[in-house]
């Protein structure tokens, strides 16, 4: 990644997505709500937090006295946070649904994989669609099951309200539930730091966020990059969305264009995600 971090605070949800909004609305000020000219505030996935804070991050340089403020928390919690006047912006890493396409206004700001990672030491390079939901539904518990060696797979997947988590469910489980036995992580990062410390482990993670500590798998003999997203080739692929509740306030719009601008857009592309036009 090369995204630098901003000094924001970040939450996670820990007790429930209506604790963590309780949480945001405490130590949210009167001057930082939506009515709000000067700061916008963007809520949501944890997928697209450190590329939206880089794309603050600049945005500030450019515009000085105007403050972008990033903050994790899920792509669920950023809906609601959206929804109860907690954020100019929510953002959010899945597609909506027909009852919250009602309700919200989507932009895709970006698209992304979904890439299915394990640690570098571990032999396996491939896996079909039918050996990942084997994986995470538990039917299979051995790497010795899919091709890898004889020791017990360590499935870890994201909380519920993670738009990652629901992208994965959408596009490889099916029908099947997560077994209850998957190790569960509330942001990307801690998905990324288990795997990178476990050779039995098997995550999933935005594409863009994937470093060199880590080893994509190719799913169905299709490896997972951006050209392959972009063709179709590789499957699981989802938009990255900037979302709001009626019309942008203009500072919130005004950050959106930059987004959305060749500038933006670059950025973005730059940092392993596909352009959205």
């Amino acid at each position: 990644m090369n995204a630098k971090r901003m000094c924001f605070t970040v939450f996670t949800v820990k007790s429930g997505l209506s604790a963590w909004l309780m949480a945001l609305a405490g130590l949210t000020c009167a001057g930082c709500s939506r009515e709000d000219g000067g700061t916008v505030n963007v809520i949501g996935s944890t997928s697209i937090q450190p590329f939206a804070e880089h794309l603050a991050q600049v945005y500030g340089k450019k515009h000085p006295g105007e403050r972008v403020e990033v903050q994790g928390g899920g792509s669920t919690a950023g809906l609601q946070a959206v929804a109860n006047g907690l954020a100019h912006i929510g953002t959010c890493s899945r597609s909506l649904s027909d009852e919250e396409a009602r309700q919200f206004t989507p932009i895709v700001i970006a698209r992304d994989g979904v890439a299915i990672v394990v640690n570098p030491a571990n032999p396996v390079n491939n896996l079909t669609l039918e050996q990942l939901r084997g994986i995470f539904s538990g039917r299979f518990k051995n790497w010795k099951d899919v091709g890898g060696r004889d020791e017990a797979i360590r499935p870890i997947t994201r909380e519920e309200g993670s738009g990652t988590r629901e992208s994965f469910v959408h596009l490889v489980m099916g029908p099947e539930k997560i077994s209850r036995e998957a190790l569960v992580q509330e942001s990307n990062g801690a998905v990324k730091e288990l795997v990178k410390g476990n050779p039995a482990a098997i995550g999933y993670m935005s594409l863009g966020l994937v470093d060199k500590g880590l080893k994509p798998l190719n799913v169905d003999g299709v490896e997972p990059k951006t050209e392959h997203v972009l063709s179709g080739k590789y499957t699981l692929a989802r938009p990255l969305l900037f979302v709001t509740k009626g019309p942008p306030t203009p500072k919130a719009q005004k950050f959106i264009d930059f987004v959305l601008s060749p500038e933006g857009q670059k950025m973005l592309e730059g940092e392993g995600l596909i352009r959205a036009k």
